[in-house]
């Protein structure tokens, strides 16, 4: 009787079993989850690239200069790199951001110094091509079931296509995009910092309340997530595919357009150089703070820490193909540190446990 009764105290062996530590909800545990490695380790990994740098160009450095070049510098290709995470939440791909970065460039630029129109004019009108542009993307990736990731580097060819002809492969040039009040959309700066720089705030703000705090984010995740199985819930997955390169095309085009201002010219290959650092940011931020789901906050971390790396080697070197490696080597330990689980929501595995398919009301808000 002793021995049931003993064996009938003891906890099942499924029980999990509580910390020593950190009682079962404490702030401590909390606390000690948010710093985790696991769940920030970018902020370390930036801690020792900004030591690393500071004992390797000690005068050029570790400057207050240098804190207002990385947030300046990087504020565009931050806008870029956000573009990208709405079509990824949802498993899409979107490789012609760079392509319509560049034409919003040059067709401002055009727009402004060969037509003769205002800034107001010249931006709307490189705004909508960017919107047609989001809209062509949709419709073939969506509408007739292309595999995004041809399509939209088709579509970015003959984008680039449309380039030349308005630029001949030559950057536009006038004083209009010089002058106030275009030349103010980059160039006005407050303490140092520039515009751009609101501008990345204000869209990862957005970005992260959308994904984070609606319906439509859940839903966006559970479509990235499970297709199949957020349609059985009723989830609207072609309409929200659909909205994402919409999304992602405006982004990038509002990148192409403080590129203009922020340079004075419209360049035909100002958005080459952004793609590769776009996905890396969004690939390393998918690691941070939400691990495994595309976010906001973890692409700017990682826009930030690529920036960092690539001005310190800036400073410490003239190697011209040290940036290039360090943001390559960066996107390959991002993908091996998710192991390929990257879009697979971590809410909805701890949940359910209950594998590939499985999709909760709650997470698409049904």
């Amino acid at each position: 009787m002793t021995s049931v009764q003993t064996r009938a105290a003891e906890p099942p062996p499924s029980a999990p079993r509580r910390s020593a530590v950190f009682p079962s909800g404490a702030p401590g545990r909390r606390a000690f989850a948010a710093l985790s490695f696991r769940n920030i380790g970018a902020v370390y990994v930036w801690l020792v690239i900004v030591a690393l740098f500071s004992v390797w160009a000690p005068d050029t450095f570790p400057t207050t200069t240098t804190v207002k070049q990385v947030l300046n510098g990087n504020a565009v290709a931050g806008l870029v790199a956000l573009s990208v995470v709405p079509p990824l939440a949802a498993r899409v791909f979107d490789l012609s951001v760079a392509y319509t970065m560049s034409l919003t460039s040059v067709l401002t630029a055009h727009f402004l110094v060969s037509s003769g129109f205002g800034p107001g004019a010249a931006i709307a009108l490189a705004m909508t091509a960017a919107l047609l542009v989001g809209v062509v993307n949709a419709l073939v990736v969506v509408v007739l079931r292309v595999d995004s990731f041809i399509a939209t580097l088709a579509t970015g060819a003959l984008i680039q296509s449309l380039i030349t002809m308005v630029t001949n492969d030559s950057s536009l040039t006038g004083v209009q995009l010089l002058a106030k009040p275009f030349a103010d959309i980059a160039q006005l700066d407050a303490g140092g910092l520039t515009l751009p720089v609101l501008y990345l705030m204000v869209a990862a703000l957005t970005l992260w309340f959308v994904l984070e705090h609606t319906a439509t984010g859940r839903r966006l995740y559970a479509t990235g997530f499970n297709a199949d199985a957020a349609r059985l819930q009723g989830v609207r997955t072609d309409r929200l595919r659909f909205g994402t390169l919409v999304a992602s095309a405006l982004l990038s085009g509002l990148a192409g357009v403080v590129f203009a201002s922020s340079v004075g010219s419209g360049s035909p290959t100002a958005g080459t150089p952004y793609l590769l650092s776009a996905y890396a940011a969004a690939f390393v931020g998918a690691t941070q703070l939400r691990a495994g789901r595309f976010n906001a906050w973890g692409t700017v971390l990682a826009v930030l820490l690529l920036g960092t790396g690539i001005t310190g080697l800036g400073l410490a070197t003239s190697a011209q193909w040290a940036a290039s490696l360090f943001t390559g080597t960066v996107l390959i330990v991002a993908l091996v540190l998710t192991g390929g689980r990257i879009s697979l929501p971590a809410v909805l595995r701890r949940r359910t446990g209950s594998g590939p398919a499985a999709t909760t009301d709650e997470e698409v808000g049904a």
